[in-house]
């Protein structure tokens, strides 16, 4: 327990202290109202042991901490799960946990109805010094500045990636896109206005294991972050001390996922770009090309295929297919190579084996001249380019 010698050290101005015990409090103005005998009787507890709070926007002394949880997604539980089991564990990081969501059908709704904790509705209203920190998890909304000054530690947020490294609401989506080998987690104070732009005060570094989709990477980094922010607010008074400005050098932007980038340019994408393509967005938008003026989907992506670019006599052109029976793959050439898929979808699923043999035997018996359209499929550059498509996707992490 810190005492008033090291609260001057740090420059810090005590207030009134209150029962460890009860959870009664009451406060006035944001300060906080010490304790009668007669409302410590009701917590059944000796007047006497006290924790000493600093003033508003100056640090408490030391955790447990009162926190408010600020979530919506999957990646967001995970932190939410350590925050409360933490209320419970020896080393106690936090003393009382609530919540702030967006919809009841949400994951984080579902768990803290199901663990019984307090959820509040947003926009928020006056918190009256009811909390020490706040944490942002996936949340999706700008904090005013009025809000987060009501937190003496501020906000924090767990951010999947090294900062300033994507920031934006989809990093995990734009590291397995753009082919990235190492990512992390970032937690951060918040700053009024701007997404993922405050002051470092924990990182992680981690590798991204080969052909890891953004699924797999984002559930990774959902468990790693949410170890971080509990080992942040273990020493939250030293980390706010030695926080870390960001630079701007090696920021970047991610920005949410949608349609418009699942159209397959074959004639620019690479066989390693169409994989990191698929491995970041297939699970949630199916990659898509032209076929016979239809769209087309393709699924079950099988990488990169060993086929010759000069055979049969010809250079085969972007878009040209190719049916391997033995794999039971559809391949189809791209910029330097030809990449297979599984199965696609017209009006149903279909394998490979049953597209060549419905729609494209009879085209590929007669392989002399030009490749017929039955066995070519087209960019589509206007899809991918209009900008009036907005049905976009947030990211399961993703998230602010």
């Amino acid at each position: 327990m810190w005492n008033n010698v090291k609260a001057k050290v740090m420059g810090l101005k005590i207030l009134h202290s209150f029962c460890n015990y009860c959870t009664q409090r009451h406060a006035s103005v944001g300060v906080w109202v010490k304790r009668t005998p007669e409302k410590h009787r009701r917590c059944g507890q000796v007047p006497g042991k006290t924790r000493l709070f600093a003033t508003r926007n100056s640090l408490s002394t030391e955790p447990p901490w009162r926190v408010l949880f600020f979530g919506t997604d999957d990646f967001a539980v995970e932190s939410l799960k350590l925050l409360s089991a933490s209320r419970d564990s020896n080393d106690r990081v936090v003393e009382s946990l609530e919540v702030v969501t967006l919809s009841n059908d949400v994951p984080v709704k579902k768990f803290a109805d199901q663990n019984k904790l307090p959820v509040h509705v947003w926009p928020l209203g006056d918190l009256q010094g009811r909390f020490d920190v706040g944490v942002v998890v996936s949340f999706g909304c700008l904090l005013r500045e009025g809000l987060i000054n009501q937190f003496p530690c501020g906000i924090l947020n767990v951010h999947p990636s090294l900062l300033p490294r994507w920031r934006g609401p989809a990093p995990v989506f734009h590291t397995i896109l753009h082919g990235d080998t190492i990512t992390g987690v970032s937690v951060m104070q918040i700053r009024p206005k701007r997404f993922d732009v405050g002051p470092i005060l924990h990182q992680e570094i981690y590798q991204v294991p080969d052909n890891f989709t953004a699924d797999q990477l984002g559930a990774t980094l959902a468990t790693k972050g949410a170890q971080l922010l509990i080992d942040t607010l273990r020493t939250l008074p030293e980390r706010i001390t030695n926080r870390r400005e960001q630079v701007q050098d090696g920021a970047t932007v991610a920005p949410k996922i949608s349609t418009s980038m699942s159209w397959i340019v074959w004639e620019e994408q690479t066989c390693v770009q169409i994989d990191c393509l698929f491995r970041a967005i297939a699970s949630r938008i199916p990659l898509r090309t032209i076929w016979m003026g239809k769209t087309i989907k393709l699924l079950d992506f099988a990488g990169k295929c060993n086929i010759s670019l000069s055979g049969r006599g010809r250079i085969p052109v972007p878009g040209s297919m190719s049916y391997q029976k033995e794999s039971n793959t559809l391949a189809v050439c791209c910029k330097d190579g030809w990449v297979g898929f599984k199965a696609v979808m017209l009006k149903k699923r279909l394998s490979a084996a049953d597209f060549y043999n419905g729609y494209l035997h009879q085209s590929f018996q007669n392989r002399s001249g030009p490749p017929k359209q039955e066995c070519l499929f087209h960019s589509n550059r206007t899809k991918l380019h209009s900008a009036g498509e907005e049905n976009s996707l947030t990211q399961l992490h993703a998230v602010h």
